[in-house]
């Protein structure tokens, strides 16, 4: 369980996207179809910051980048990386665990075409900042896209010109925290080759390298 501050299961401040997951339900009865909430390692010094829910991923499931073909890159590479037991994320009672990383979103709830507003998302970036100041110093965050990146920076309070969104980028924040920027794991960006398996983990050697440094 999250504070309130952090993560809250009631939220319906986002009218437009709480009209919507109402609708989803209905379609969906099965589906998780409210707020999504953090998920892996309270404790975590790597922090992944996605943009929302998928539709029939998180939004599905109830857990991040789960379900869909977005998580198929990212858990594979926790995996690989050492930070999951387990190289798929199927649903909540799969007996995975993440080791000293957590996944969240930028935007909790699901937006209509996985486009939220400029609103929605400073809406909830509230939750977003309360979530940073529980990393400990020196952690690293891992922005998967440029909603995610903006939306760290705006958390921290920082100008967005002061960090340039660039793949594979390091930018050093408070607390001597870095912010790595990765493109965006979705099959759009897979499927064009925007974003390869080889470049993929490269971020997170560039991530094991900032880890190694903070030992």
């Amino acid at each position: 369980m999250y504070p309130k501050q952090i993560f809250d299961q009631n939220c319906r401040l986002c009218k437009r996207l709480d009209k919507f997951l109402c609708e989803v339900k209905q379609k969906h009865p099965d589906y998780h179809a409210r707020p999504v909430a953090p998920f892996g390692d309270s404790t975590a010094q790597l922090l992944i910051v996605g943009l929302a829910p998928g539709m029939h991923g998180a939004n599905a499931t109830g857990r991040p980048f789960t379900g869909d073909y977005a998580g198929l890159l990212l858990y594979e590479a926790l995996y690989e990386f050492g930070y999951s037991n387990q190289i798929t994320s199927e649903s909540l009672t799969d007996g995975l665990v993440l080791k000293n990383c957590r996944i969240t979103n930028a935007v909790k709830c699901l937006p209509p075409q996985n486009k939220p507003t400029n609103t929605e998302i400073n809406q909830c970036n509230a939750y977003l900042a309360a979530e940073l100041k529980t990393l400990p110093e020196q952690a690293v965050i891992l922005a998967l896209g440029l909603v995610a990146h903006q939306a760290v920076l705006k958390a921290y309070g920082l100008k967005l010109s002061s960090a340039k969104f660039a793949h594979n980028a390091q930018h050093t924040l408070q607390d001597r925290t870095t912010l790595v920027d990765s493109y965006h794991s979705s099959r759009y960006n897979v499927q064009t080759k925007r974003l390869t398996k080889e470049m993929f983990t490269d971020v997170f050697r560039t991530i094991e390298m900032l880890m190694k440094c903070r030992l």
